[in-house]
């Protein structure tokens, strides 16, 4: 096995999705700490940053803001220490679901019609634009924090208010109805599509983390040369905001088969509940073989 050297797993934070990152990080700690990686824990929200620099390499299982925004991978470029996932830019960039879906929107991938929310948006003209049922969501948010599924005429500005809660950007988007799915990136492999059936009314918090009837299907169900297509587009939809490593787009498909792109997860979580560590399966990997090939991609700049 390779000689890692000292691995700081960056874990805990102080964002909205402490919760999932200390279940993702002490998994993945108690994962290359079996392998006999010499891994210790590191939570940023307890611990100075400058401690990090006794470290060879840090594991980034930070999630949302300050770990998955690029400011941590920004700290980790000056102190020179290699690190997982997408660098500054990338992890900026796809932490922001509108400048993402710009980026995308701009070299042909399909993305689902949305308008941006403020106080004086016209929220009526909003909802017969886009139709019902729509979602509004802070762009800066994760693990489905702040959205809101919008299924009444004259209930969008309230969704607005509870996503301007976290965020003062806020989307509103059409709702792509047929169903949802996810393609984990690992190096440069798209790996086998994932489709979610939640048992509630769509994929929210409760249904990642919390219960155990959300339903995950891989094989997803499509053909498999549309299945490759997908992979590609999403292997494409990564590579054109720059990031590297591992991660992982969602995509919506509509009642025909329509695909169109969601947003990008440059920190994806590790949990039991999580989808990388399904889709590794799927393909063969362990999830102990999955974190040390995510460590072994690590790198600067």
């Amino acid at each position: 096995m390779t000689d890692f050297g000292k691995v700081a797993v960056l874990f805990g934070g102080k964002s909205a999705e402490r919760e999932v990152s200390l279940k993702s990080g002490s998994r993945v700690l108690d994962a290359l700490q079996r392998q006999g990686v010499d891994a210790h824990a590191f939570d940023p929200a307890a611990r100075k940053l400058d401690e990090l620099a006794a470290f060879d390499r840090a594991f980034i299982m930070l999630h949302g803001r300050y770990g998955e925004d690029g400011t941590i991978q920004g700290a980790l470029e000056l102190m020179g220490i290699p690190y997982t996932g997408s660098g500054v830019m990338a992890s900026a960039v796809g932490m922001d679901k509108w400048r993402t879906k710009l980026l995308w929107r701009s070299v042909g991938l399909p993305v689902p019609e949305f308008v941006m929310l403020d106080l004086g948006s016209d929220f009526a003209a909003v909802e017969k634009q886009l139709g019902l049922p729509l979602f509004v969501k802070p762009a800066c948010e994760g693990s489905s924090i702040g959205v809101t599924k919008v299924r009444q005429a004259g209930e969008l500005r309230q969704a607005y208010e509870e996503a301007a809660r976290h965020d003062s950007l806020v989307i509103a988007e059409r709702g792509v109805m047929g169903g949802e799915y996810t393609v984990a990136i690992l190096g440069d492999e798209a790996l086998p599509i994932i489709r979610i059936v939640p048992a509630t009314d769509f994929y929210d918090y409760e249904a990642k983390y919390l219960r155990d009837d959300t339903r995950y299907l891989c094989p997803c169900g499509l053909a498999d040369a549309r299945e490759q297509e997908l992979r590609m587009q999403a292997l494409e939809a990564f590579r054109v905001l720059g990031c590297r490593g591992w991660g992982r787009v969602d995509f919506l498909m509509d009642e025909q088969g329509n695909a169109f792109f969601l947003e990008v997860n440059t920190s994806p979580g590790m949990t039991d509940h999580s989808l990388v560590p399904m889709a590794a399966r799927v393909a063969g990997l362990s999830y102990e073989q999955l974190v040390l090939r995510v460590l072994s991609l690590a790198t600067l700049g």
